[in-house]
């Protein structure tokens, strides 16, 4: 039997070493996802990357499961681990930015919200998330979908290098020039192949953006639909626009008597010429009245954070979702019918587009295989009472099981649920069996498999 040497752990980090009996306990084992609760024999909150090497060893020695968390956003609670260590990058958040070379560092903690404050100083940005909460690691080695993916690619394309601590408690760099079946893999390959420290990410002149929701009566959903599918396809790069359904909250811009009432939505983000912005926009006033918007010229960092108070820690998270080739007439039904359904304020369903920039990229360049899908769907189920869990999972499960015949295959890994682990060779289409053979070389004996995880 193994014995582990908590306080041996501590001498080599600099960083915090929590484990049960400290009064931060509690505190440090909750993730976004109320439904996890788990409990691990350690928490280690590195400083370094060092503080990181040294946590992962401690971990493979002591043959404990092993969590890495970012931003803990994971549905599923991947952050986590009952009786395991968990490495909770949170204290390493710093981004540095390199305005001649127009690239980022961000370490490997960092949210979208810190990456955001820091570029948008110098006029520039990169594909980030819909939500400044997320983690910059976990979004990215996902995939990466946000409003700028249309223009610039997924946050992965966008990435340059990374700092890479694998199952040996080895550093690597990852890059085109270095460990390049590593760097292929980690993007699309989620944390299966270690611990990223930091990323440098490629960044675009993007300051300020015209934007924000619109909100339609639920009478005009099926025409909204139907005039998205097509206008998207041939919009303009710089429009980031994605089509929902929404429980409207009680907003200021909203009339009081209609807080509460379900609607039909339309967040749009026109990343281009602001004085254009009104113009690029007008599409969206055409094809339906909108009943109640918060429309202008922002920051880029106000949209990406827009919606970050409608979703708190601690909401109970069930999600599916599934990559989408054509919007078919007879999808376009059945998202009419469920969501306008939506059962919570904070449940929703989006459709994100995932066509221009991302497109462009080959399907086996990348480890994400989804280039010739132009939608990306997610059943976003999010609520606050536990007591309401199996009817808010039956509204998820029935949207999904109309939507998934219409659907590819296989889905968008950083909104998979746990009960997903069967469809990880249809999230990687024709570039599993290639993730399999780098896992192998990286993490035979699959250290990191708190995950969507792929097996050596």
């Amino acid at each position: 039997m193994i014995t582990l040497n908590i306080d041996r752990l501590r001498e080599q980090v600099r960083g915090d070493v929590i484990t049960p009996d400290d009064d931060r306990y509690e505190e440090a084992r909750k993730v976004r996802n109320g439904m996890i609760d788990k409990r691990p024999t350690v928490i280690v909150r590195p400083v370094n990357a060092g503080d990181v090497i040294a946590a992962v060893n401690f971990a493979r020695d002591g043959e404990l499961d092993l969590a890495i968390r970012g931003g803990a956003h994971s549905v599923p609670g991947f952050g986590t681990v009952d009786k395991g260590l968990v490495i909770d990058l949170s204290r390493m958040r710093g981004v540095r930015v390199d305005p001649e070379k127009r690239t980022a560092r961000a370490e490997g903690g960092a949210t979208w919200g810190d990456f955001n404050a820091a570029t948008n100083a110098f006029g520039l940005a990169s594909t980030g998330g819909i939500i400044s909460t997320t983690g910059v690691g976990g979004l990215t080695l996902g995939g990466g979908i946000g409003y700028l993916a249309r223009g610039f690619g997924l946050s992965l394309d966008n990435l340059v290098s990374a700092d890479v601590v694998t199952a040996d408690g080895k550093f690597l760099v990852a890059s085109t020039r270095e460990n390049e079946d590593l760097f292929w893999a980690i993007r699309g390959g989620g944390g299966n192949y270690g611990v990223v420290t930091s990323f440098e990410f490629r960044l675009h002149p993007v300051k300020d953006i015209y934007g924000g929701p619109m909100f339609y009566e639920l009478k005009y959903a099926n025409d909204i639909l139907h005039w998205y599918r097509d206008y998207i396809k041939t919009a303009p790069r710089e429009m980031g626009a994605f089509p929902a359904f929404q429980i409207a909250p009680p907003l200021p811009f909203i009339p009081e008597n209609r807080h509460g009432d379900t609607f039909a939505l339309v967040v749009a983000c026109w990343a281009g010429p602001v004085d254009q912005g009104e113009r690029a926009l007008k599409p969206f006033h055409d094809v339906a009245p909108v009943f109640a918007e918060h429309v202008g010229a922002m920051p880029y960092p106000a949209l990406n954070a827009a919606f970050d108070g409608l979703y708190p820690t601690g909401l109970q998270h069930y999600w599916k979702a599934n990559f989408v080739k054509e919007l078919t007439d007879e999808a376009i039904d059945a998202h009419v019918e469920h969501g306008t359904r939506v059962p919570a304020m904070t449940s929703t369903m989006h459709i994100y587009p995932i066509n221009g920039a991302c497109n462009e990229v080959a399907s086996d360049e990348t480890a994400f295989a989804y280039r010739d899908a132009n939608f990306a769907t997610v059943i976003a189920g999010m609520w606050p009472d536990p007591a309401q869990n199996s009817a808010n999972i039956k509204w998820v499960r029935d949207y999904y099981d109309a939507t998934s015949p219409l659907s590819e295959a296989g889905g968008y890994i950083n909104f998979m649920a746990e009960d997903d682990q069967g469809r990880i060779k249809a999230n990687y289409r024709g570039n599993y069996d290639r993730l399999v053979d780098v896992k192998r070389t990286y993490d035979p004996n699959n250290l990191f498999h708190v995950n969507q995880n792929i097996k050596p």
